[in-house]
């Protein structure tokens, strides 16, 4: 073997090591939160006006949790993410939830009457059994998603709402 085979040699091997730690210094980009989200059977229960809430099953299919931290619609001014607790007088109440909803990594999340729900706080445009409305979620890192949701009428979920002021009842 001749020097000039060795020189040729020994710069390849160090441009393959070059391009090797380059390689394992670039980590790909993590997707975003809504893109291993999906929802089923979301509903919103029929109302004129005031308070009503939204129900369904969000569903993570990432290895990491995701924070679903607001929701909006067009059809109410303001919507909040509530859970139903008991109160130190043994009454259930509903109540905004500090930090947001967590859908655990590989798990899903229920929203159900009684237990946590997509509060409309102000229905500004009647919500009507038959029509659809949308809600859009946006997650801890700023991706939202789009759900449409039926509307229905259901008489329960009138659970009395700890702002403070006395019962709400989001049937009206």
């Amino acid at each position: 073997m001749n020097t000039r085979s060795l020189r040729f040699g020994a710069v390849a091997l160090l441009a393959t090591l070059a391009l090797a730690g380059c390689a394992g210094t670039t980590a790909p980009a993590p997707a975003s939160e809504s893109a291993v989200f999906s929802s089923s059977n979301v509903w919103v229960k029929a109302a004129d006006g005031g308070m009503t809430a939204g129900f369904g099953e969000l569903t993570n299919t990432g290895d990491t949790d995701l924070t679903v931290v607001s929701a909006t619609s067009p059809a109410t001014s303001s919507m909040q993410l509530h859970e139903t607790v008991q109160n130190e007088n043994g009454q259930m109440i509903m109540r905004e939830v500090e930090g947001g909803f967590v859908i655990p990594a590989h798990g899903s999340l229920a929203l159900a009457p009684g237990g946590n729900h997509l509060m409309f706080m102000d229905v500004t445009s009647p919500l009507r059994a038959g029509d659809d409305t949308t809600i859009t979620l946006t997650f801890s890192d700023a991706s939202t998603v789009e759900i449409t949701a039926p509307v229905k009428e259901f008489a329960g979920a009138n659970e009395n709402y700890d702002d403070g002021m006395g019962d709400m009842d989001m049937g009206k």
